[in-house]
């Protein structure tokens, strides 16, 4: 198991960058809209860096699709739940996490959330209540429910919300997972990123019924499709399903209709082909932070100066974070060892 660097550290970013879920409504609207320009500063930004050979591996942009994680986590508690996917910068910082953690560990830096160990697609922080993210196209369902079971097994109200992409939805661990959560009822909230393509597969080519949700009724649970790039529209079903969760009524299914800017893997420019630029296009036109930028605005909940401070710091916390991963000491070859194996005390009885 890769083990984060600091549960101190991970523990103060929950309280300064979670959700204010007993806050105001202003402040949740806020919220929401300076997690969402952190993710877009962040994920641009690593990928500018990453074409200039400034951290290397791979890389899977989440640019385009901010409102997802932002809405699902405007819901969720500190002590609840999230299971990521390879694409999971997005969801690291909407449930919590911070910028300097997050960079360090991209630039291979022994203070990152693993210590270099995790890289961009493995990050995990327990205390975040991040599960982890993985690399095995929907690996995650399945953890998702393991961990729900954990939760009715306790007998908490915490929740688990699980991420995951459209062509996820067709391999075996979908069906087994969503299954056994049915089957126990357990509190989980699955969450399809269709962002339309399965890595290079549009999904008309892989899914003959293009609103994924319909599948929920398979399993005799509530499913939805929302705007994946209105963060109200998703904040919204996510409470609902949430909520039914905590209430001990079981799983549900959310659909969220939205878009990558990028291919499926930076670090992969053929990953580009094929998609239509005047599709690309199309969907930058729904950008979602613009959007909601306006409605705050239009609705007399904030006005320009505010948005454009909280523009402002999230830029400064980019720039601090880049700096502070630039400044930290890369790992010791003998680093390699540590973390690996788990020493019982003598006469433990496994």
């Amino acid at each position: 198991m890769v083990q984060q660097s600091s549960r101190g550290s991970a523990a103060e970013a929950a309280q300064s960058y979670a959700a204010p879920v007993n806050g105001s409504e202003r402040d949740r609207l806020l919220w929401m809209y300076r997690t969402m320009v952190r993710i877009r500063l962040f994920d641009d930004r690593i990928v500018r860096m990453f074409n200039s050979g400034r951290i290397g591996g791979s890389l899977h942009s989440y640019v385009g699709e901010e409102a997802v994680a932002t809405g699902v986590c405007s819901n969720l508690r500190p002590d609840d739940y999230m299971v990521s996917t390879h694409r999971g910068h997005g969801h690291m910082l909407a449930k919590g996490g911070r910028m300097d953690r997050m960079m360090a560990e991209l630039l291979a830096r022994t203070t990152g959330y693993c210590q270099a160990k995790g890289g961009s697609m493995h990050i995990v922080d327990m205390s975040l209540g991040i599960l982890g993210a993985n690399g095995i196209v929907g690996a995650g369902i399945p953890i998702a429910s393991g961990a729900g079971t954990a939760i009715k097994i306790k007998g908490t109200d915490q929740v688990v919300s699980c991420h995951f992409g459209d062509g996820a939805s067709n391999t075996g661990a979908f069906h087994e997972g969503i299954n056994l959560a049915s089957v126990w009822h357990l509190p989980v909230v699955f969450v399809i990123e269709n962002n339309l393509y399965a890595q290079f597969t549009p999904q008309r080519m892989h899914a003959n019924q293009p609103d994924l949700f319909l599948r929920a009724q398979a399993y005799n649970i509530p499913g939805v499709s929302v705007d994946g790039n209105d963060v109200l529209a998703v904040a919204e079903a996510a409470a609902e399903a949430i909520a039914r969760a905590r209430a001990g009524k079981g799983p549900s299914i959310i659909e969220c209709k939205t878009f990558r800017w990028f291919g499926h893997a930076i670090n992969n420019p053929g990953s580009m082909i094929g998609r239509d630029q005047a599709e690309i296009d199309a969907w930058k036109l729904k950008d979602p932070i613009p959007r909601f930028r306006n409605k705050l605005i239009d609705g007399d909940i904030a006005e320009e100066q505010e948005l454009a401070a909280i523009d402002s710091e999230a830029e400064a916390e980019l720039e601090a974070a880049i700096a502070f991963a630039e400044a930290s000491p890369s790992p010791k070859p003998e680093d390699a060892l540590q973390h690996v194996y788990a020493y019982l005390p003598e006469g433990a009885d496994l």
